[in-house]
C-alpha cells in the first residue's frame, strides 16, 4: 500500500495527489508516468508524474474525477492509500539545449508540463510555456511554471485572464510574430494536442505529443494503448508516450479514446 501525503482539489475537479512512494521517486524523469490502482478491484490507469522529491521518497500527480477509478482517489484523504503505484513507466523527455522551446498545457496537462519545463530551462534553453483553461479559476501552477519559464502566457476560452483564446490561438499568434521556435510539446486533451501540431507542420517545427490513449498494463503486454505513427502500429506504454504530433493517426486516436464513453458514463453515474 503506497501512502497518501496530500489530496487537495486545487481548482474545480483537478486534483493534487501527493504519494509517498520512494521507488519511484529515485528514478522518476520528465515525460514519464505511473499506473495507479486506488483499491484491489479498481482499474489501472496512468497518470504523468507531474514533480518528485528524492529526499523525501514523494512523487506528485494531478487528474481529473471522470470516472470510478478517479472517483475513488478524489475521495482520498492525507494519510489514506492507494493498493498500487507502479512506475516510471515510459520514455523519458529528451531534454537538450535547443534554443527556444514551447511548452503548451490545458487541464491535467498544466502540471505535467511542468517537470519538462524545468529541466528545459536547467539545460539553457528559452522556455515559453502556454497553458489554457475555459476560465480564470480552474488555472493552477501558474507561479511554479513562471519560475523556469522565461515567459507564461495565459489563455482562457472565456478571456477571464490573459489571452482570449487556446494554446493553439497563442501558438499561431507567436509564429506569426516571428517567434523563431526550435521545438513544441503538448499535454492535454487530444483535441488541443492535434490542433496545435496541425498549427507547426506547416512551419516544420519539431512537435512532441504525450498521448493518452486507453491503457490497461503498461508494460506492452496487453495491446490496448496502441496507436499509429507514420503509418506503424506503436504502444504508448512503452514506445512513448511522447510521439511526433505531425505523424499520428489521429483520427484513429480520437475513435479508439471513444470506445467505451457510453459504458463508462453509465458506471460512473451509477456508482456510489
Amino acid at each position: 500500500m503506497y501512502e497518501v501525503i496530500r489530496r487537495d482539489e486545487i481548482v474545480p475537479n483537478i486534483h493534487l495527489m501527493v504519494i509517498k512512494a520512494p521507488g519511484v521517486a529515485d528514478k522518476a524523469k520528465p515525460g514519464q508516468f505511473v499506473i495507479i490502482m486506488p483499491d484491489e478491484t479498481g482499474e489501472r490507469v496512468p497518470f504523468t508524474i507531474s514533480d518528485w522529491d528524492r529526499e523525501k521518497g514523494t512523487i506528485s500527480i494531478f487528474f481529473l474525477e471522470v470516472g470510478i477509478s478517479t472517483a475513488k482517489m478524489a475521495r482520498i484523504q492525507s494519510g489514506g492509500k492507494l493498493y498500487s503505484v507502479a512506475g516510471p513507466l515510459g520514455i523519458p523527455t529528451s531534454i537538450d539545449k535547443l534554443g527556444t522551446v514551447i511548452l503548451g498545457g490545458g487541464c491535467y496537462g498544466i502540471g505535467a508540463i511542468f517537470p519538462i519545463a524545468r529541466a528545459m530551462k536547467e539545460a539553457g534553453n528559452r522556455v515559453i510555456s502556454i497553458i489554457e483553461a475555459r476560465s480564470a479559476y480552474l488555472l493552477y501552477m501558474e507561479d511554479s511554471l513562471k519560475e523556469f519559464s522565461d515567459r507564461l502566457i495565459v489563455s482562457t476560452f472565456d478571456g477571464s485572464k490573459g489571452m482570449k483564446g487556446s494554446v493553439q490561438k497563442v501558438l499561431t499568434k507567436l509564429i506569426d510574430a516571428g517567434e523563431k521556435i526550435d521545438q513544441s510539446y503538448f499535454i492535454g486533451c487530444t483535441f488541443m494536442m492535434m490542433k496545435c501540431s496541425n498549427v507547426t507542420r506547416s512551419h516544420k517545427i519539431k512537435t512532441l505529443v504525450a498521448l493518452n490513449p486507453i491503457m490497461v498494463d503498461g508494460t506492452g503486454m496487453c495491446g490496448c494503448c496502441r496507436v499509429t505513427v507514420k503509418g506503424n502500429t506503436k504502444f504508448a506504454c512503452v514506445d512513448g508516450p511522447e510521439f511526433d504530433g505531425h505523424e499520428v493517426d489521429w483520427q484513429e486516436l480520437f475513435a479508439r479514446k471513444s470506445l467505451y464513453l457510453k459504458e463508462e458514463a453509465m458506471a460512473y453515474q451509477t456508482y456510489r
